[in-house]
């Protein structure tokens, strides 16, 4: 059994990950911003938890470092150690040119984004060399290759950021009884996706074509990202869900797809 921390894991992505690890009967702390949040995340995700899999919660801000050392001893003991942590936390804001991004929302992405992966990835290695070893995930997102898209220009970059610092990490754990690795989930309809299409409803109808070959819904991609990370052996694993072959084969199925019909949009 494995025993795991995903950060921003009440909703979206983190929460499908949660999801799919109790339900192969590994146990999870979950956390987010709020109490309310974590709670209701905790009892969605309680029914899904097999055999000895439990799944506890916890308030956090991943950008007060002291409060991603407290997730971690908090976890650690509910869990009785941890040997796995996902760095899932992450804002995007994706429809404003870079100048007309708010100074609120630039500080958020880069607060959230960087200084959340960040901490974590310091807190979590520390810790696992300590208890003698483990594994740490960090998930990137659109940018992170150092392709850039209009409206995306300052969550690329937090994106491009991480790539580059979660490299670096691999190379100074190599040797230890850690390992670090990246995931790459796709273009995902998630909560905050959608809130973003809601703010710019012309931007979605324009790229609606395009949106409907490469979008994916979360529930049908976070099977494969788990189990892929549970099979993971190598420091330096880059998981990708969008790989050059999956995205030739949705090209050549194009008009089939309504991805985003589900939405109402």
């Amino acid at each position: 059994m494995r025993k795991a921390v995903i950060t921003g894991s009440t909703k979206g992505i983190g929460f499908a990950l949660a999801r799919e690890l109790l339900r192969r009967g590994h146990s999870v702390v979950v956390s987010g911003r709020t109490r309310e949040a974590v709670d209701e995340a905790v009892e969605k995700l309680r029914p899904e938890a097999a055999g000895d899999a439990a799944v506890h919660g916890l308030p956090v801000d991943v950008t007060d470092a002291a409060q991603v050392e407290g997730l971690w001893n908090a976890a650690a003991e509910a869990l009785g150690g941890l040997d796995l942590w996902i760095n899932n936390a992450g804002v995007a804001n994706t429809t404003r040119p870079i100048i007309e991004t708010s100074p609120d929302d630039v500080r958020t992405m880069v607060e959230t984004n960087m200084l959340g992966t960040i901490h974590g990835s310091q807190t979590a290695v520390r810790g696992m060399l300590a208890g003698g070893g483990g594994q740490v995930f960090n998930v990137l997102g659109g940018g992170s290759d150092g392709r850039t898209r209009p409206g995306m220009g300052v969550y690329s970059a937090t994106k491009r950021g991480l790539d580059s610092f979660t490299k670096a990490l691999v190379k100074e754990v190599a040797g230890t009884g850690v390992r670090v690795g990246q995931v790459s989930p796709g273009v995902l309809i998630t909560e905050g996706w959608l809130r973003e299409a809601a703010a710019a409803p012309e931007q979605v109808a324009k790229q609606r074509k395009i949106l409907n070959i490469l979008c994916d819904h979360v529930d049908d991609v976070a099977p494969y990202l788990v189990d892929k990370m549970l099979a993971s052996t190598k420091n330096g694993d880059a998981i990708a869900w969008l790989t050059t072959a999956r995205m030739t084969r949705k090209f050549l199925i194009p008009g089939k797809r309504d991805v985003l019909g589900r939405y109402g949009l």
